[in-house]
C-alpha cells in the first residue's frame, strides 16, 4: 500500500515538474502566417485585449516595432511568439556604444524571457534605400553589438536578428530576373548580409503589391495584384510564369540576393497588406480589394508552397497590420490597413471573429495546453515503468 502511495507521488511529482518547464521552440517563424502588432493610435484595444483577439484569431506569429513593456508583460505566458523592434532613433547609439546595446538587450529582451516568448530582434525599419547615409551606415554595428549582446547571454540561438527592407534598396524589379541592388545600397548591402548570413539570418523584405498598383495603375493590371485570375507575366531569362505580384516580387528580391552572392538566402515577407480606405489619388484602397487581397494571400500561405523561383522554400508573411491606426501621419492609407478596428470588430471578412466580450472565458494558452498534454503523457510513461 505504502509502496503504491509513493509511486503515486513520483507520479504527480514529474508532471509538476514537466508542466513546469518552457518547452523552447526554435526559430522566429512558427507556420507561415504573422501579424504586424502597430500601435500609433490613441483608440486600439489595450494589449491585455489584443493577445486575447490574437488567440482568438489563432495567430501566433507577430511583430511591434519596439519594445514596450506593457505589451511585453501581457504577452508573458501566452504561447505567443513575439518579434521586438528596436527603433530606427536607436541605432546610431547603439553602433557606436556596445555597452549600451547589452543594457538595451538586458533590460527589453533577457529580463523579459522565457515567460515571454521574444523570438527576434528587429534592428531598425526600412533604413537603407532612405536617402540617409549615416544612419545607413549605423545598421551593421548596431546589428552586431546587439548579437554580440545576445550572445554574452546565451541568447543568440533564442533571439534572431533581423532587418526589414523595403523596395527602395532595388534598381528595377520587372521582371524579376533583372533585379539588383541599387549602386547606393550595395556597399551597406553586402557586408549586412555577410553578417546576417553568418548568423543564419534571413533577407526580410517589406512588400506591398498595393503600392506598387497605386503608383502605376494603367501599366498593371489589379487582378494581378489581387491574386485573382489574371494572364500575369512572363520572365524570358528565367521561363517563369507569375500569376500574382507578390510572388514576383519576393523571386526579384531573390535574384537581387543571387547577384550580390547570396543565393541560399531566404526571403521573408515582413510586411505586405492592403489599405481598405484612401485619398482621391488612392482609388484601388477599397474595402473590397482589401478584404480580396487579405483573404486570397491567406489562402496562399496556408498552401505552404514557395515561390516560382524557389518553390522548396516555403513562404512565410506578417501581415500589415492587425489595427487601423488613427495617429498614422500621411496620406488616408497609411491609416486604414488593419484587418481590425479599434473596437476589435473586423474590418471586412477573410475568417477571422470579432473580438468575444467573454473571450478571457472562452481562451486558453494554446502553448500551456499542448504542455500539460506533453508532461501527462511523459509521467504517464514514467509510472508505468515505475511499476
Amino acid at each position: 500500500m505504502r509502496s503504491s502511495k509513493l509511486l503515486l507521488l513520483k507520479f504527480f511529482f514529474v508532471f509538476f515538474i514537466l508542466t513546469s518547464i518552457e518547452f523552447q521552440v526554435d526559430g522566429a517563424f512558427v507556420g507561415t502566417y504573422g501579424i504586424n502588432y502597430g500601435r500609433i493610435a490613441d483608440n486600439i484595444p489595450s494589449p491585455d485585449k489584443v493577445v486575447l483577439l490574437l488567440k482568438q484569431a489563432k495567430i501566433r506569429n507577430v511583430r511591434i516595432y519596439d519594445a514596450d513593456h506593457t505589451v511585453l508583460e501581457a504577452f508573458s505566458g501566452t504561447g505567443l511568439d513575439l518579434v521586438v523592434g528596436l527603433p530606427n532613433g536607436f541605432l546610431k547609439e547603439m553602433s557606436s556604444n556596445a555597452d549600451h546595446a547589452f543594457s538595451w538587450v538586458k533590460e527589453n529582451v533577457q529580463s523579459f524571457l522565457p515567460k515571454t516568448r521574444i523570438r527576434g530582434i528587429a534592428i531598425g525599419n526600412e533604413v537603407l534605400g532612405g536617402g540617409d547615409s549615416e544612419l545607413a551606415g549605423a545598421l551593421l554595428g548596431a546589428a552586431k553589438n546587439v548579437y554580440n549582446a545576445l550572445k554574452k547571454m546565451n541568447l543568440e540561438d533564442t533571439v534572431q536578428i533581423t532587418t526589414a527592407h523595403s523596395q527602395a534598396v532595388f534598381s528595377d524589379s520587372y521582371p524579376p530576373s533583372s533585379c539588383v541592388f541599387k549602386e547606393n545600397v550595395v556597399q551597406f548591402m553586402k557586408p549586412l548580409l555577410e553578417f546576417f548570413q553568418q548568423i543564419g539570418s534571413p533577407f526580410c523584405l517589406n512588400a506591398y503589391p498595393f503600392l506598387a498598383y497605386t503608383y502605376n495603375p494603367k501599366e498593371i493590371d489589379i487582378n494581378y495584384a489581387l491574386f485573382k485570375p489574371t494572364e500575369g507575366i512572363y520572365d524570358p531569362k528565367t521561363d517563369l510564369h507569375y500569376d500574382n505580384m507578390l510572388d514576383a516580387q519576393i523571386d526579384a528580391a531573390y535574384m537581387a540576393l543571387q547577384d550580390a552572392g547570396f543565393k541560399k538566402m531566404e526571403v521573408m515577407i515582413t510586411e505586405t497588406g492592403w489599405a481598405s480606405k484612401g485619398d482621391s489619388d488612392e482609388p484601388a484602397a477599397t474595402p473590397e480589394n482589401a478584404r480580396t487581397y487579405n483573404y486570397n494571400l491567406r489562402k496562399r500561405l496556408a498552401k505552404k508552397k514557395g515561390t516560382p523561383l524557389r518553390p522548396k522554400t516555403v513562404l512565410k508573411a506578417y501581415i500589415f497590420a492587425l489595427f487601423n491606426e488613427n495617429s498614422k501621419p500621411g496620406k488616408s492609407s497609411e491609416t486604414h490597413f488593419g484587418l481590425f478596428k479599434p473596437d476589435g470588430t473586423i474590418s471586412y471578412d477573410i475568417g477571422f471573429n470579432s473580438l468575444k466580450s467573454d473571450a478571457p472565458k472562452s481562451l486558453i494558452s494554446s502553448s500551456k495546453a499542448a504542455r500539460y498534454s506533453v508532461a501527462l503523457i511523459i509521467s504517464v510513461s514514467v509510472f508505468l515503468l515505475m511499476i
